[in-house]
């Protein structure tokens, strides 16, 4: 029997994130919604032609099933037909068509995925593609498996050699604690580079160099409390993460390893790791968005990077459902006078509810004290991108403004050089604009921040601009306080008003890299 594998979807070396707006979608016939998918996945019906049976694929018999009342597509070594499921696709026929009789996974990693693939199209697997001996055997005995999966050649051997070198660790103790070391052998290593989770006598310890993905995941020999701490040398790259034991007793060895201990593997390679969070409050922001504070299990360390988003994953009929969103501030002001003290144990979201989405709505029905599944970070804006920095300028719609919460709040008090930073707040209406008041009073604080507000649908007595997107709105706010200044511009929003405000931003002159989209 084939082993489907358990890998998460969206898959790790995606950076896609869906904007307030999502992706493009096409209308659906009637009775062609997700639950109803949903329903017949769970009828019995033979979804596959195959009665069950699961076999290997060719590539030479994938690409006879190119047409759409007989389409297979590979995924992640693995073979579909998708041809049950064409009507009930929320991009249309034309685009799972794209990958019609072929190796769909680039396609996959491409647009905005928002449902676990491997659960939603479980009845449709016809089984694994035939592994082409394309090394030596010498060779294909020695190489290890990822997640389940085997690499596809040499190349990711290659790279790694490319890329830092390995962590390693060591351990000692006293009567009442055991430290754990990894060296890391890198002098930028920070806080926000580890990730723990700790439950029970299961340890898991995450950290994230350049691209690349240093796990330790062990069964420790004896039980510890949940709780740790963590300490970074940045200096000589060194974390120590010290646990407190139960018993005072003497550890003979640290642990038994776990899955992929002491593996260093590309981000992009690495599986998807879930806490489960707990819900401690939910405000209203504005008429259909809200405010949610969720709590780390005690056992987990994790500070998420500026500008990075991690997923939330709910089973929704059945099938695993995840969807991404970026933390952000409780407030746009309290940073500028304290430090929060709860930080490391506390995310808070801002998410727009839709009533008639699949989503949503079942977040906005959790009760207090329920619970919430949380991967790990996922992204790739740096915050060294804003070092030396001195022209700001945010372009966002809607929820759209989630990521740039914190990066406005880090560039204002962390980056001397900033001059200016302008922010371009495109909503429907002024009941729609989030923490109105707020960036307000933070740009009567700060002289350096300049806040605008764009509608689309404003009523008579708005005296602002109105409108959408354009290169008239854009030429007239981007202007940088120098004629060479350093500038970042970065943009967010459902993904045509990203798209269109690139092709603007680059007709306008400004470079790649004075552009980040959090749109994927």
């Amino acid at each position: 029997m084939l082993n489907v594998p358990s890998q998460s979807f969206p898959a790790p070396s995606s950076q896609q994130r869906v904007g307030s707006g999502g992706r493009s979608k096409v209308p659906l016939k009637q009775g062609r919604s997700l639950m109803d998918w949903i329903r017949l996945t769970k009828s019995g019906k033979d979804l596959t032609g195959l009665k069950g049976r699961l076999i290997e694929v060719t590539e030479e018999e994938l690409k006879k099933h190119n047409k759409k009342d007989d389409c297979w597509i590979c995924i992640r070594g693995f073979v579909y037909n998708v041809s049950p499921y064409m009507e009930y696709h929320p991009g249309g026929e034309d685009e799972l068509m794209r990958a019609a009789g072929s190796d769909g996974t680039d396609l996959f990693d491409q647009v905005h995925r928002w449902v676990n693939y491997e659960s939603m199209l479980k009845e449709c697997l016809v089984g694994r593609m035939a592994v082409k001996p394309t090394v030596s055997k010498d060779y294909q005995e020695e190489k290890k498996t990822l997640n389940g999966l085997l690499p596809k050649g040499p190349v990711t051997e290659i790279v790694a050699k490319e890329g830092p070198s390995s962590p390693s660790y060591d351990w000692f103790q006293t009567d009442s604690l055991v430290t754990i070391v990894i060296y890391t052998k890198q002098k930028d290593i920070t806080l926000d580079s580890v990730i723990i989770d700790h439950q029970d006598d299961c340890f898991r310890a995450e950290i994230i160099i350049e691209d690349y993905s240093y796990l330790m995941h062990l069964r420790l020999s004896h039980k510890t409390e949940e709780d740790s701490s963590v300490r970074v040398v940045e200096n000589v790259g060194k974390i120590e993460i010290v646990l407190e034991k139960k018993e005072n007793t003497s550890w003979k060895f640290l642990g038994h390893p776990l899955e992929n201990h002491n593996s260093f593997t590309p981000k992009k390679d690495a599986g998807m790791y879930y806490r489960k969070c707990q819900l401690i409050s939910k405000e209203d922001v504005t008429h259909n968005t809200k405010l949610f504070c969720l709590k780390l299990p005690p056992g987990s360390h994790l500070h998420i990077p500026i500008g990075q988003h991690v997923y939330f994953q709910q089973t929704i009929g059945g099938t695993e459902v995840v969807k991404p969103y970026t933390p952000m501030s409780n407030s746009l002001l309290s940073d500028f006078k304290e430090p929060t003290l709860h930080s490391n144990k506390f995310l808070f979201f801002l998410i727009k509810i839709y009533p008639s989405g699949l989503f949503t709505p079942e977040l906005d029905h959790l009760e207090i004290g329920d619970s919430v599944s949380v991967s790990s970070p996922k992204g790739n804006f740096k915050v060294s991108q804003l070092q030396g920095l001195e022209d700001l300028f945010l372009l966002a719609a809607g929820t759209g403004f989630t990521p740039m919460v914190r990066i406005l709040i880090y560039t204002l008090t962390s980056i001397p050089s900033l001059r200016k930073a302008k922010l371009m707040f495109f909503s429907k209406t002024e009941n729609d604009i989030i923490w109105r008041s707020q960036l307000e009073e933070l740009s009567y604080k700060d002289k350096r921040f300049e806040v605008e507000f764009v509608l689309s649908a404003p009523t008579s007595e708005w005296n602002g601009k109105q409108g959408y997107i354009s290169p008239a709105l854009l030429s007239e706010f981007l202007k940088r306080t120098l004629d060479k200044s350093k500038v970042l511009i970065c943009i967010c929003g459902p993904t045509p008003f990203t798209e269109q405000g690139i092709r603007m931003l680059h007709h306008l002159n400004f470079s790649k890299d004075e552009i980040h989209s959090f749109t994927g």
